[in-house]
């Protein structure tokens, strides 16, 4: 039941909104903020960064996310990106790349940790398998969707 509130009140909201992307967007009900209705389309050869904070991915850079929490990032099938996160609240926090399924894609996961360093960036090449950037632990508020075109 909780699930149908939660996609009645997404498609209401989506519904109802012309706005193309006014960046003022909460995260809905099941902790999936996009920031924008379609997505943010990101530049082939970018680094995604994000403050892992237990809330939610809070955007960085580029300039397009920052300050949207877990927004829907559309990437290019073939195309080299870079994803992680820099900075964090203290709790401990991974990122890894899940398909459809909540399986991880080819790997594409770090280590559990508290302070983030060098080691929780990801380098990846987009493919259409993949669907979703999360942090383990908190798989429910620190995620967001990944669609590949």
């Amino acid at each position: 039941m909780k699930l149908t509130g939660a996609a009645a009140a997404t498609a209401l909201v989506a519904g109802c909104s012309d706005d193309d992307d006014n960046g003022d967007e909460p995260a809905d009900d099941d902790g999936n903020g996009n920031g924008d209705a379609d997505g943010i389309e990101i530049e082939p050869g970018t680094q995604i960064m994000f403050a892992g904070l237990t809330q939610g991915w809070e955007g960085i850079e580029p300039a397009d996310i920052e300050g949207e929490e877990n927004p829907t990032l559309i990437l290019e099938e073939g195309e080299e990106y870079e994803i992680g996160w820099t900075d964090g609240d203290g709790s401990q926090h991974n990122i890894e790349i899940w398909d459809d399924g909540g399986e991880v894609v080819d790997d594409l996961q770090t280590e559990l940790v508290s302070e983030a360093d060098d080691d929780q960036i990801l380098e990846f090449e987009a493919s259409s398998e993949m669907a979703q950037y999360v942090c383990d632990p908190h798989d429910t508020t620190m995620v967001g969707d990944l669609v590949v075109e």
